[in-house]
């Protein structure tokens, strides 16, 4: 544990494009590299905070790099309070509105300043917030896209290889039987042991997705459906999770957990899954956490794999930890998977920290 005072010195920004092993194909759209934001919270104790932020296309690095660092002036000097540092940003920019990309930049200084902050007191992020390292249960999301149905049982059973027991695949093909056969082809490649969700990333109409919702109940066996409408269309989905018995899941696009407060009092779904991005970063998602427990519904992470595996082990309705290794080419050590379960590794801090000898290679000029 550091005695000296744990001010911001500097707080550095850089961003990367790194390859993905499995370019993914979405009803949204495709996504074949990860353009990552990077950040550094140097303080006056020596301790470096780290955080990434997904900027989910290339051309959309600069205005978040930029967004980051003019709130990255207001900090300097600072005390290395989560807390108050939240509260700052959000008074500074609320005739601006705490949305969208200004979220995301106020989460990635919010989760570096708790990854710095757990280092000072020498414990790992999730003994930081009260509770222990352990295994999270974990699902392999990071392939199954819209692909050929030939080549899908190959992937899924690749996935599982991995050391899981459960794959999410992507649905919202042009027709319904074509999105069947996908399902077919994945369940007899993974077996009935494993665990299988689909996601159509906003892909459908309200009418369709009761159609194809119901179609998934008859096949049986699906976990949940994630997204099959807008994100924000909470009558929407409201109207399909009363007319399809498969639990219907959203939540990785809630912006805040007012949003999901929102999502919550609308009855719209069985479960939840907000991302650390577009929540709020460790604030926000403690406040989505204490949401979702008042309200007794499962919650499950999305993205950023490191830090939701300790904000997950804090959370009373602690579901499913979304596993990608998208960030992998530029961390020092990866997360590891053990028998369907990502290791949160005892030493302090979010256990995020860069090779950078890598990130000089992707680095986005």
């Amino acid at each position: 544990m550091h005695n000296s005072p744990l001010n911001i010195r500097a707080i550095r920004v850089r961003p990367v494009v790194v390859p993905m092993k499995l370019p993914l194909q979405t009803a949204s759209g495709a996504v074949s590299t990860a353009p990552l934001v990077l950040i550094d919270m140097e303080t006056t104790a020596g301790i470096t905070g780290r955080a990434y932020l997904f900027a989910i296309g290339r051309p959309f690095l600069k205005p978040i790099v930029a967004l980051v660092e003019a709130m990255a002036e207001l900090l300097v000097g600072d005390p290395v309070a989560p807390f108050e540092i939240e509260r700052k940003l959000r008074q500074k920019h609320a005739l601006l509105g705490v949305h969208n990309i200004v979220l995301f930049a106020i989460a990635g200084l919010d989760m570096a300043a708790w990854d710095a902050h757990a280092q000072a007191l020498g414990l790992p992020l999730v003994t930081a917030l009260g509770g222990r390292p352990r295994p999270v249960r974990a699902y392999n999301s990071k392939g199954l896209g819209i692909m050929p149905v030939k080549a899908l049982g190959r992937e899924a059973e690749g996935l599982l290889k991995e050391g899981f027991s459960a794959v999410k695949l992507r649905l919202g093909r042009p027709e319904a039987r074509e999105d069947l056969a996908a399902i077919r082809a994945v369940k007899k490649a993974i077996g009935a042991e494993a665990t299988l969700m689909c996601d159509f990333n906003q892909g459908l109409t309200v009418n369709e997705a009761i159609r194809r919702g119901r179609m998934i109940d008859d096949e049986g066996g699906m976990h949940w459906i994630e997204e099959p409408v807008r994100a924000d269309d909470f009558e929407g989905i409201a109207r399909i999770a009363d007319e399809v018995e498969t639990p219907i899941q959203i939540g990785e696009n809630f912006m805040g957990p007012e949003q999901m407060a929102q999502a919550l009092e609308a009855r719209c779904c069985d479960f939840v899954m907000p991302d650390a991005q577009r929540i709020g970063g460790v604030t926000g998602w403690m406040r989505a956490a204490a949401l979702a427990q008042g309200a007794g519904l499962e919650m499950s992470s999305h993205l950023f794999s490191e830090v939701s595996a300790h904000l997950l082990a804090v959370t009373p309705t602690c579901h499913w930890l979304e596993y990608v290794d998208w960030a992998d080419p530029v961390l020092k050590a990866p997360l590891e998977v053990k028998k369907g379960h990502v290791i949160i590794r005892d030493e302090p801090g979010s256990g995020v920290a860069w090779d950078e000898k890598a990130v000089k290679k992707y680095l986005a000029r």
